[in-house]
């Protein structure tokens, strides 16, 4: 028979083994919950549930785009090619590009989105630099203005702006979307002059007080300090003032409705609609989809590549400007 242990023997024996079960269970809640709440392993799992299904929003289309675009017709008739076609067709970039006659409408889109980013990039940091640093008579009346432009329609103004412009005769040209950037308006004018003005808001005072001891002015301080150093500022600002310009549809639409040679915001909208009435005449066609999903292909390529490059400093810019706080 066997020997019994001690009745003192048994109880630490139990103690030892639940303390062993509390440590494991502990170290397992600690897992799973982590000692911070943003720590654990279901916080952890959560958030990439939420990053995954998110980002798949964004992409979903432009995987369908993509694989739309090179299915040929045998593709587009087999019921069991949904998303991965057999072969690679790229006659429907081909036709796209002819149709969208590319390559002037992507000078023009260029010419359009970079002009105005640059010029907005110079005249929003002046203005921003002088409601964050400079003192002014009605300082908080025309930053009040300024913040009401933000807000206000650009459809409340685009009538009379049109008539003032064929004053001058700019009508059916690029003009009326260049030149108001030159002074700090044209597209989302408003928001880049508050990105500069918070960046340069939290810049420190003795930068000013330093430079003003070497005899330094407002105008040398901006343009020898304060603009250097706003790097993360003007790319913000200059990937959002590009793209916005670049998949502008209302605007070159308004000021350049008459004119032959339109950037591709428009030369897209004319492709649909052409596609559209063939389809009203004939039927539809099965290249119709194919063609509009490569002609979109073309116009967001260069902004993908644009954003590729500069995706660093921007998320970097972003996150020095405020917008995030």
């Amino acid at each position: 028979m066997a020997k019994r242990l001690p009745l003192s023997t048994q109880n630490i024996r139990w103690q030892h083994w639940g303390n062993a079960v509390k440590e494991r269970s502990f170290d397992a809640g600690r897992l799973l919950l982590g000692k911070e709440a943003d720590q654990g392993l279901l916080f952890r799992l959560f958030l990439y549930l939420i990053l995954i299904d998110t980002a798949f929003i964004y992409v979903k289309p432009i995987l369908y785009m993509v694989g739309t675009m090179v299915k040929d017709a045998s593709n587009m008739l087999d019921p069991s090619v949904i998303w991965v076609p057999r072969s690679i067709y790229t006659g429907h970039l081909e036709e796209a590009f002819r149709l969208l006659q590319y390559s002037t409408g992507f000078w023009y889109s260029l010419t359009i989105s970079l002009s105005v980013a640059v010029l907005q990039i110079i005249s929003c940091a002046v203005a921003g630099y002088a409601f964050a640093r400079l003192e002014f008579p009605f300082k908080k009346l025309w930053f009040g203005a300024l913040v009401f432009t933000f807000i206000l329609p650009p459809q409340l103004t685009i009538l009379p702006s049109i008539l003032m412009f064929k004053q001058f005769g700019w009508a059916n040209t690029f003009l009326p979307m260049i030149v108001p950037a030159l002074f700090g308006h044209g597209l989302k004018g408003a928001l880049f002059v508050i990105i500069f003005r918070q960046f340069f808001s939290t810049l420190p005072k003795e930068l000013e007080e330093a430079a003003r001891m070497d005899g330094a002015n407002a105008f040398r301080f901006f343009f020898k300090v304060m603009l250097p150093i706003s790097k993360s500022a003007i790319i913000v600002v200059f990937l959002f003032s590009f793209v916005w310009n670049w998949n502008d549809f209302y605007l070159p639409s308004m000021y350049m409705s008459g004119s032959k040679e339109v950037p591709l915001s428009i030369s897209l909208a004319k492709l649909a609609a052409s596609l559209n009435a063939e389809a009203a005449q004939g039927g539809v066609s099965i290249y119709a989809e194919p063609i509009k999903m490569a002609a979109s292909f073309l116009i967001i390529m260069p902004v993908l590549v644009v954003y590729a490059i500069a995706q660093r400093w921007f998320v970097e810019g972003i996150e020095r400007t405020g917008l995030v706080e």
